[in-house]
C-alpha cells in the first residue's frame, strides 16, 4: 500500500473489534445517547450509486463531534477538512487539514453539516474536482442518512446566518 492509499478494510476491523455498531446497540436496546455520553462512538457506513458512481460513506459519531468520509469509486481518504461553529454571530469556520486550499471539493458540505447538526465536523472527501452533481447528490444521502439517526437538530435551533 503507498501513503497515498486508505486501507479501509483494515480501518473497519480495527473500529468494530474496538465498538459496538449501530445494529448490535439496535438489537441489544442498548441507548445511543447514554454511550456517546459514557465516551462511546457510534459508526456507520454505508454505500449508495448515483448515475452509475458507487459512493461509499462512514459516519463516526463521538460525544460532541462527527466524523465523516464520503469516497468515490475508491478508499482513499482524499481531503480533510475540520469546521465548527464560531461566535459571536453563529457562523461555521472551516479549514483544510490535508490536501491545500485550491480544491474546495468538500468544504462546503463540511460547511453545511455543521449548521445542520451543530457540531464539530471533521470531514474527509474523496470526490472528484468540477463535480457539483456529484458533490450534491453525495451531500443529500449523508444529509439524509443523518436525520435518519437523529445527529441533526430541529430546523428551529438552526443558526442563522
Amino acid at each position: 500500500m503507498t501513503s497515498g492509499e486508505f486501507d479501509a478494510d483494515a480501518l473497519k476491523e480495527a473500529l468494530s473489534s474496538a465498538q459496538i455498531s449501530e445494529e448490535k446497540q439496535q438489537q441489544s436496546g442498548l441507548n445511543h445517547k447514554d454511550d456517546l455520553e459514557d465516551g462511546g462512538v457510534l459508526i456507520t457506513c454505508f454505500s449508495d450509486v448515483f448515475n452509475d458512481v458507487a459512493l461509499h460513506f462512514q459516519i463516526l459519531r463521538l460525544p460532541k463531534q462527527i466524523y465523516v468520509w464520503i469516497g468515490c469509486n475508491s478508499a482513499k481518504l482524499g481531503r480533510l477538512y475540520a469546521a465548527a461553529p464560531t461566535r459571536p454571530k453563529d457562523t461555521v469556520s472551516v479549514t483544510s487539514i490535508l490536501g491545500g486550499a485550491s480544491d474546495n471539493t468538500g468544504s462546503g458540505i463540511a460547511r453545511r453539516l455543521v449548521l445542520k447538526t451543530g457540531l464539530n465536523i471533521v470531514m474527509a472527501c474523496n470526490i472528484p474536482k468540477n463535480s457539483p452533481m456529484l458533490e450534491a447528490a453525495a451531500e443529500k444521502i449523508l444529509i439524509q442518512k443523518l436525520i435518519h439517526l437523529g445527529y441533526t437538530r430541529p430546523k428551529a435551533e438552526g443558526m442563522s446566518l
